[in-house]
């Protein structure tokens, strides 16, 4: 696989392309004087403002500022990536774009990275092929008309068609075990095991993950399908199923339809953020090609990066019942670090029932447009309103209290006119001056990082345990018992991230040694930091010779770890996905929410500090993991002095102490005293 382009061929290649001449081939220039003019081709105007330098091979234009060379006007009009517009550019001139060597893994990800993307085209092609010609397409075309879907919108999102069946991707594109395996890599295929974990010989070790589903691609910022969302025909659970996260899919860094919505707009005013795909699509359907929407998670801040990359406006239009009230909270708390000046969020929850994609069929797209410039609110009233929802602002104690609220906040506000328009707001709405604001928000962020974690409560209602569905359902017409989808690969299938919500404070630990913080971050005790850290990073349970040593101490989640360490120890190959479906049906649901929360929690991930908002912590697994099991191997060995001592203090039982261990107990009472 190639690497980086060298900079020296960059320079050489723009000095040898005419700017003119390549920006011509677009856009119609006319000569004035010694430059070259036209009309804009970012953004609408009738006078000529857009300008070509053949001097200084450079182009400006006067109304919206775009300015660049060859290469960066490639990418803007031709919408494509900086290695593409290079090699477009070289191909015009008849150069090859040579490549800097790699180091060994870096090119081995990128071409297995490779593989990937052209095996996820492939299999988007597969899927439209299927809507167009399968026996059972008919089904599937009359629930897109019945959505009100055109043939364009179609075409231009790619939807396709997983037909029904166990193996029709497979048998498309995998004609070996190896084109199987990438399958699964890919997240397209789903690996079949007996209840023992292995594969009977004989039969085929793979099946289908998506089957009788309606098939929206996933596309990149540069256009590329990386992964597949797929809405169920019948009545199978779950209604929308994605792709699980593979080398080229990261769900909480892609927005869905942003791609499209780039192609629909030269210059994108704004982007309207949904939560699913048939609200991207019906909007578009409508006229209104700016919708994106998150995959099945709540908007982070790495999607308020990415949308603010493409525009300066933002409008999240969420269902108006709690859980849209909820999506609303997280994004404007997302959005508050990166509300730089000239960048605008508004918030639409429509009403209790309603979602942009029914809405938007009753109203008509000139009609729900109109509700997005009108009612949509700015975030500085939805915020205040949002905090100071039940608060009487007529007393004392309503405005102290929502200046409690409030002010941690805008405290994440960037610095910048906006934020000190904000704490101004904040001041009018409670009448106390910015240096009380400040000394309130210091309270409380010196309250937040003084406060240990707290167990949970007892009267914490447990879960109900999630029904195995090979025991719940027969098995599918078509489909012999034998055959079922093995438990990692039930449909629910991120039971991590069900367990605990991305955005949701982390509840600490049952009892059991007192977590300690580094860096002022919350940690685990270290039997539980063990098991989470495997769950994050398989490859450690290598490290350990002997799991016997960590049972039958009297501790649960040690008996737990040195379990987790046998079975990947033998399955190497297991995702997070398919470990967890593995436990729920050898260990139990209860066992397996223990390690589903714990493979959710954000104590290991690092992404947040103590102060909600604080920038992301690292951390090395590896010397977590040493670190951890040093803690263990210390607190054995103090078990084991105190339990000498004791039987030093007793009298008869202390001659039965060697010279050796009085010589390691009082050296320890030296310590200790």
């Amino acid at each position: 696989m190639a690497g980086k382009i060298p900079q020296h061929f960059i320079d050489d290649l723009l000095a040898r392309a005419d700017i003119v001449e390549v920006i011509d081939s677009r856009v119609k220039l006319r000569k004035t004087g010694k430059n070259y003019s036209a009309c804009c081709p970012f953004h609408d105007e009738k006078t000529p403002s857009f300008t070509v330098s053949p001097d200084k091979q450079f182009y400006y234009c006067f109304g919206c500022g775009a300015n660049g060379n060859a290469i960066g006007f490639l990418m803007e009009y031709d919408r494509m990536g900086f290695p593409e517009a290079v090699e477009k550019l070289a191909g015009s001139q008849g150069l090859e774009v040579p490549r800097e060597q790699l180091a060994p893994g870096v090119e081995r990800r990128q071409r297995e990275s490779q593989s990937l993307y052209q095996l996820t085209e492939k299999a988007a092609d597969f899927y439209r092929a299927q809507l167009r010609a399968h026996p059972a397409a008919g089904r599937a075309i009359t629930y897109l008309k019945q959505r009100g879907l055109s043939g364009e919108v179609a075409r231009d999102f790619g939807i396709g068609l997983a037909p029904p069946g166990w193996d029709n991707l497979l048998n498309h594109l995998a004609d070996t075990a190896e084109k199987a395996d990438q399958l699964e890599h890919a997240g397209l295929a789903i690996r079949r095991q007996d209840s023992d974990g292995r594969t009977e010989p004989g039969r085929r070790h793979h099946y289908d993950r998506f089957r009788n589903r309606i098939m929206f691609p996933i596309r990149d910022q540069r256009g590329r399908t990386i992964a597949f969302g797929g809405r169920v025909l019948g009545d199978e659970k779950p209604k929308y199923l994605n792709s699980p996260e593979t080398p080229i899919f990261h769900k909480g860094r892609e927005l869905y339809g942003l791609w499209e919505a780039r192609q629909a707009n030269r210059e994108l005013k704004r982007l309207v953020v949904v939560e699913g795909y048939m609200d991207v699509v019906a909007l578009a359907q409508f006229g209104i090609r700016c919708a994106v929407a998150t995959l099945g998670t709540a908007c982070g801040e790495d999607h308020i990066q990415l949308a603010f990359r493409h525009t300066g406006e933002l409008v999240f239009c969420f269902d108006g019942d709690r859980a849209g009230r909820s999506a609303a909270q997280r994004a404007l708390e997302a959005a508050l670090p990166h509300m730089q000046d000239g960048r605008s969020v508004r918030f639409l929850l429509l009403p209790e029932g309603e979602d942009p994609d029914t809405l938007v069929r009753q109203l008509g797209g000139e009609r729900f447009t109109q509700l997005l410039d009108e009612q949509a609110r700015p975030l500085e009233d939805f915020l205040f309103d949002l905090v100071g929802e039940g608060i009487n602002l007529q007393t004392m104690d309503g405005r102290a209290r929502l200046s409690k609220l409030a002010a941690p906040l805008l405290d994440r506000l960037p610095a910048g006119v906006y934020r000190q328009l904000m704490f101004q707001q904040l001041a009018a709405r409670t009448g106390l001056d910015r240096e009380m604001l400040e000394e309130i928000i210091e309270a409380e962020q010196a309250r937040k990082a003084s406060r240990a974690p707290e167990p949970p409560a007892a009267t914490r209602a447990e879960p109900a345990p999630a029904a195995d569905p090979r025991q719940a359902a027969p098995a599918p017409e078509g489909m012999p018992p034998a055959e079922l989808p093995p438990a990692g690969d039930y449909p629910d299938y991120a039971y991590a991230e069900q367990a605990l919500p991305p955005d949701e404070p982390v509840e600490a630990p049952a009892p059991g040694p007192a977590p300690r913080r580094r860096s002022g971050q919350y940690r685990l005790p270290p039997e539980r930091m063990l098991i989470a850290l495997l769950l994050h990073h398989p490859e450690l349970a290598g490290q350990i010779d002997d799991s016997n040593r960590f049972r039958n101490r009297g501790l649960a989640d040690l008996d737990l770890f040195a379990e987790l360490v046998e079975l990947l120890k033998r399955r190497p190959d297991y995702n997070l996905n398919q470990l967890l479906g593995y436990w729920r049906a050898h260990h139990g649901a209860e066992s397996c929410d223990t390690l589903a929360q714990l493979a959710a929690s954000q104590l290991v991930s690092g992404v947040r500090q103590l102060a909600r908002g604080d920038a992301g912590l690292e951390y090395d697994p590896q010397a977590e993991f040493s670190d951890c099991l040093q803690q263990l191997e210390r607190a054995d060995a103090r078990e084991h002095k105190r339990a000498l001592l004791e039987q030093l203090r007793g009298g008869d039982g202390g001659g039965q102490l060697s010279d050796e261990q009085r010589a390691l107990l009082a050296n320890w009472q030296r310590k200790q005293d």
